[in-house]
């Protein structure tokens, strides 16, 4: 069933087909050292010497990491930063200070995202609302995350040498922008044409050094509800592309997929697993809020661009944890949110 609701067009159960042209008008992505040194070390637009980036402390370290990337994606967009009407950030720490830190200086309204490391669709899918809802003209999202706060976050500081199972993920030391615009330029990277909003799926796991597990039920959820709202098969994307399940949670989601009837692994991948290789130790894979976001301004932008890829569909993943739920006992809930972006050389 399809509802126009405002500007905005309800599809299926769970999706919105955008009515209006949304154009993601430039990204820009900064990485530390060991992205740096990983497959798609020569896309990246900043590759930084030292992951503390200047600064005293990690937190410290992943705020200049926003406020870098947030400004190299709005020069390269032509826009000023007056004319953006609203920023969507998020991160992994605590009150996302990484964000509020971060950019604050650029002094444009902020709409504060959380969705663990899916922040990145969250927050694209938020400000696509937004300008095709006529709300905006402009918008700008930007996600960081750092693998040294991250550790003190959810984990143990880093001296403390803990031993890390293969199951783990590395989190990644990176932040995306985008600028988002409902205005064609000569210079788009691609269109946004359709969205998926994720629920909470939790299938009552505990393990956080295992995160792949916890949310491929979530990912698994959200693509599926996709294809149905859509009326789509996994093939008529060129890629289907999740944010970091690592090998452990790509092999649970093509598994309960086929349990659907549906085969994902021809067109599947899976940012975690890509942006790091074997020699890296990085055991099962990247994560974080980072993660998606450095690989789609760095990688797959650039394919949609190119017109090697038409049509993908992007579904960053995240495990909804704190240290206070993880110390109770509790479950790690998973989300994922879909983004349908379409090439403009078609």
């Amino acid at each position: 069933m399809e509802t126009t609701v405002g500007a905005i067009f309800e599809q299926g159960q769970r999706s919105i087909k955008v009515p209006v042209p949304v154009y993601i008008r430039a990204s820009a992505s900064v990485v530390g050292t060991k992205e740096g040194e990983g497959p798609f070390g020569d896309c990246f637009d900043v590759v930084g010497v030292d992951d503390k980036f200047g600064c005293e402390t990690w937190e410290e370290a992943e705020s200049t990491l926003q406020k870098e990337a947030l400004q190299l994606a709005i020069g390269k967009s032509g826009i000023d930063s007056g004319g953006i009407r609203y920023l969507f950030a998020g991160d992994l720490l605590g009150q996302s200070i990484a964000s509020s830190f971060g950019v604050g200086s650029f002094q444009i309204p902020l709409v504060g995202m959380y969705g663990a490391c899916s922040t990145c669709g969250l927050s694209i899918s938020m400000a696509t609302v937004m300008i095709a809802g006529g709300m905006a003209e402009h918008a700008a999202c930007v996600t960081s995350s750092h693998f040294a706060s991250a550790e003190k976050e959810f984990r143990f500081p880093l001296g403390y040498g803990n031993q890390r199972p293969l199951s783990a993920t590395w989190t990644v030391t990176g932040s995306g922008a985008f600028i988002l615009s409902s205005t064609r330029s000569d210079h788009d990277r691609a269109m946004v044409a359709g969205l998926t909003i994720g629920k909470i799926v939790d299938f009552g796991l505990k393990d956080s050094m295992n995160m792949g597990a916890c949310m491929a039920p979530a990912a698994c959820d959200t693509i599926y509800h996709n294809l149905m709202d859509f009326g789509r098969q996994p093939s008529d994307y060129d890629k289907i592309i999740t944010g970091d399940l690592g090998s452990v949670g790509q092999k649970a989601l093509w598994d309960m997929m086929r349990e659907k009837g549906m085969d994902i692994s021809k067109v599947h991948m899976d940012c975690g697993m890509e942006i790091y290789d074997q020699s890296q130790d990085a055991h099962a894979g990247g994560s974080g809020c980072g993660c998606s976001a450095v690989v789609l301004s760095a990688y797959i932008l650039k394919q949609l661009e190119e017109g090697k890829w038409k049509r993908v569909l992007f579904v960053p993943t995240g495990a909804l944890l704190s240290k206070t739920s993880f110390n109770e006992g509790q479950s790690i809930p998973g989300i994922a949110h879909a983004v349908e972006l379409v090439g403009l050389k078609q």
